[in-house]
């Protein structure tokens, strides 16, 4: 039976070629007019799956994009793995600082250029590799199903609602998700912790116009001027977010698990030359790896309002706006802190301008156990590809779905992920290593083999 690194080796060329089919769609889930896109890649998705050797594959409706479902059921005695993956990405902007066009995929320096490359589609493609590397070779010894989705970029709304209503059909005994990173590819890593997230949009209204700023300016409170005072307020002086009871449920970490997440490699040096920084920020008493990994953070993510055309218009602008997004950890409900956080920037604000909070998605934080039988196969798989035993690792991510399908199915999941830090996912020039894909598949691949033996 030909084994896994040969199977890679000899279809490599395909492989990529079929990933970058799936990566010339634009499938963007925050744009409407993207949306055809969505069903477009929806129906591409379905026709891999079905290459691949999948059965059942259907492309199915929810109250947004579609997600699309195949599997594989060779006993129904036998376990059952339900991949979760999502084939929707993020917008381009700003586009004139890609190198290359973001759905004209290339490949430089042993590299994918592309939006999707890394976040999701290569990493979802690798579990459509390694399932077919497993039918060709008549290798699969457990069930096998996909569900993949197109709203996770904008907060999956939709699926707790498609998966109550398929509970049956999504019934597993793990889930298996790769659309997290690795320590680095020589420190193989399986994340055990995913940061929650609430994520709001404000608008400051001054007055019902935009003024001359001659005319008006000094006697009118400027909106812009007063959410970005209103923005600096959010934070004490050792960088704690300064919104009461925004902590009050934060699960502490005792000094032994802490000391154990400070042996994972990790040098602030090369951290802040690899996004060219001169200083790092957090909140005072944490180390960098514990404010991405067990603290919660809040960050303004776009602002926006007035004038930013070509050359100078003077005026003070009757309306400001930020997007704000705000990671959370255990215990942390995202729609407590959107209200919380509503309730504070409500009483900061001065009677100058009017106030609007307007929660948009969110997603609460999980946390994976490593004593299931699945991690530990996960481990052996990882530690035969890279040689090297993973280290357990809490990503600073979210995936709001993840806490979710343990609420509504009932089912741990293992996050097997293989991208890097310098992959730049939802940004401009989003790349994934080649390396790193096809280190994915046989990983994946593995999985089984190990799964399906304890």
């Amino acid at each position: 039976m030909e084994n896994i690194k040969q199977y890679i080796e000899k279809n490599k060329d395909r492989f990529i070629e079929e990933l970058f089919e799936l990566i010339r769609i634009p499938s963007i889930s925050s744009k409407p007019e993207h949306k055809q896109d969505m069903y477009k890649m929806a129906e591409a998705i379905k026709e891999s799956l079905i290459k691949a050797g999948a059965d059942n594959v259907r492309v199915l409706e929810t109250d947004g994009n579609p997600v699309t479902y195949g599997e594989k059921i060779i006993d129904s005695s036998l376990p059952t793995v339900l991949v979760y993956g999502h084939m929707d990405v993020m917008p381009v902007d700003p586009i004139d600082l890609w190198d290359s066009p973001p759905f004209e995929p290339e490949i430089r320096d042993g590299k994918i250029f592309a939006r999707g490359a890394d976040d999701d589609k290569g990493q979802l493609f690798m579990h459509v590799k390694a399932f077919e590397f497993l039918i060709k070779n008549n290798s699969l010894a457990c069930n096998i199903k996909f569900l993949i989705e197109g709203e996770e970029e904008v907060g999956s709304a939709n699926l707790p609602k498609f998966c109550e209503k398929h509970k049956d059909l999504l019934k597993s005994d793990i889930i298996l998700v790769s659309d997290t990173s690795l320590i680095s590819y020589d420190i193989p890593s399986i994340t055990t912790g995913l940061r929650g997230l609430s994520y709001v949009e404000v608008e400051l209204t001054g007055p019902n116009r935009d003024l001359h700023s001659g005319l008006y300016g000094g006697a009118v409170a400027n909106p812009i001027n007063i959410l970005s005072q209103m923005i600096s307020n959010l934070f004490d002086d050792d960088n704690r977010i300064n919104i009461p009871g925004f902590y009050d449920d934060v699960l502490e970490l005792s000094i032994e698990e802490r000391k154990e997440m400070a042996e994972a490699p990790f040098s602030s040096e090369e951290y802040k030359k690899s996004i060219d920084v001169d200083e790092l920020f957090g909140e005072k008493s944490y180390s960098t790896i514990e404010h991405v990994g067990i603290r919660p953070s809040i960050d303004v993510n776009g602002i926006w309002g007035g004038y930013i055309g070509e050359g100078a218009k003077t005026i003070i602008p009757s309306k400001a706006f930020a997007k704000i997004s705000m990671r959370l950890v255990p215990n942390q409900e995202p729609i407590k802190i959107a209200n919380l956080f509503e309730k504070h920037f409500k009483s900061i604000a001065p009677k100058s301008v009017k106030v609007k909070v307007k929660y948009l998605h969110g997603g609460n934080a999980y946390v994976s156990p490593i004593d299931l039988k699945a991690y530990k196969a996960a481990s052996m798989a990882y530690d035969e590809s890279f040689g090297k035993k993973p280290l357990p690792f809490r990503s600073g991510g979210s995936i709001p779905i993840i806490s979710t399908f343990e609420k509504i199915l009932g089912t741990k999941t293992i996050l097997m992920g293989f991208g890097l830090d310098s992959d730049a996912i939802h940004s401009p020039n989003e790349n994934y290593p080649l390396a790193n894909f096809y280190k994915g598949i046989e990983t994946i691949s593995l999985f089984y083999k190990y799964f399906t033996k304890m």
